[in-house]
């Protein structure tokens, strides 16, 4: 497989967190896409790096896309900070326990989209719920979970958090 696709939902209120994460190898799509992310920015949509500190980027690579545009400097430090260091301390964590095999660190890269609601105020609660939607989304992604037959066997009694079929 070329690449692989994880999503997870973690939290509540304003600083809910859905993240939505291709991995991949730097020379097939998600490298592509990478690239274009990073070398991409327009006006609300500032996509960056994933990084422990300044000058410390995770391994594999990671670049963060905003799912919603960003509307204010609060929201924006929201996504430089809380939100940057969960998805970062999630990746290296990921490598830690070895769901990411440390051996492909460098080989491959990891596109993440990230919401930050524009009336999120806990910055506590933003890094935490990120930091658990990523490290899901990684560990499911590498594990390609949901099956097609779980995914079968919940459809019928799935339910939506922001939509009730009638």
């Amino acid at each position: 497989m070329s690449f692989h696709v994880g999503e997870a939902l973690v939290g509540e209120g304003n600083e809910v967190a859905h993240i939505d994460l291709l991995i991949g190898d730097k020379s097939g799509p998600v490298g592509v896409a990478f690239a274009s992310a990073l070398a991409t920015q327009s006006h609300g949509h500032s996509n960056l790096l994933a990084v422990l500190e300044p000058n410390l980027v995770v391994k594999p690579a990671t670049v963060m896309i905003t799912k919603v545009t960003i509307k204010g400097a609060k929201q924006a430090v929201q996504m430089f900070g809380p939100a940057q260091r969960a998805v970062a301390d999630a990746v290296a964590d990921c490598v830690k326990s070895g769901a990411i095999p440390k051996d492909q660190a460098d080989k491959l890269c990891i596109v993440c989209g990230v919401f930050i609601h524009w009336e999120a105020a806990d910055d506590q609660k933003i890094y935490q719920y990120n930091y658990e939607a990523t490290k899901l989304s990684i560990e499911r992604a590498m594990k390609d979970e949901p099956s097609a037959t779980e995914m079968l066997a919940k459809k019928d009694t799935s339910s939506h958090p922001f939509f009730k079929k009638s």
